[in-house]
């Protein structure tokens, strides 16, 4: 199988459907914490770096899908961004530079997804902090999914490149947490409660 078919595709740089459930309350964390300089991780098309910089912030984004990049670099060409994945090695000079590292709707799809908090430590500064969403799992939702009997369409197992980690708060938490972060905060997003169609959670990093 060839690299290219291993990788996301991007055909514009706009945003998807699911920006409109985490831009929102992502961009009013980043707006409350006022970060010097904030990554991407993940950032696809650039899409939401564009919604970071238009608040008047500093951010640059990577994403393993060369495609993605292109289309982000084509549409923001003021923004840096880096061909790069959670299990690279990244740039010397990113290495403990950020404030805050954002990860949007990434970690679900990861096959070991420990690299993601692993790469998000080097890469921040002392107590800086990582924002993630990831589609939500709980109790009710399972139940909700099992009675109406939708499991299949909910894994979407013919999707190239989908979901592949099914996370739920304590999960998750329990990732970042073994890397030596400090759980801050959850909020789920969208639909109603305990139903959500995702979840934003907050982590911080030692201050070493």
């Amino acid at each position: 199988m060839s690299t290219d078919a291993l990788t996301y595709h991007y055909d514009s740089a706009q945003p998807t459907h699911m920006h409109a459930v985490f831009v929102p309350p992502v961009l009013a964390r980043l707006q409350a914490l006022q970060p010097t300089r904030v990554l991407d991780l993940g950032c696809g098309n650039g899409s939401l770096c564009r919604v970071i910089r238009d608040a008047g912030m500093q951010v640059e984004g990577c994403d393993p899908s060369e495609e993605g990049v292109q289309q982000a670099k084509a549409a923001h060409p003021d923004i840096p961004f880096v061909c790069l994945s959670v299990y690279d090695d990244p740039p010397p000079e990113w290495l403990g530079q950020f404030d805050v590292i954002v990860s949007t709707e990434v970690v679900e799809h990861l096959y070991d997804p420990r690299a993601l908090p692993s790469l998000a430590k080097r890469l921040l500064k002392p107590g800086g902090v990582v924002l993630v969403t990831t589609p939500y799992h709980g109790y009710l939702k399972n139940l909700v999914i099992s009675l109406l009997n939708q499991w299949d369409q909910h894994h979407t197992p013919l999707w190239l490149h989908g979901h592949i980690k099914f996370w739920s708060r304590k999960t998750l938490t329990q990732l970042f947490v073994e890397e030596g972060f400090q759980f801050v905060s959850f909020k789920g997003l969208g639909r109603l409660p305990w139903l959500w169609m995702t979840m934003l959670l907050e982590f911080q990093s030692s201050p070493r």
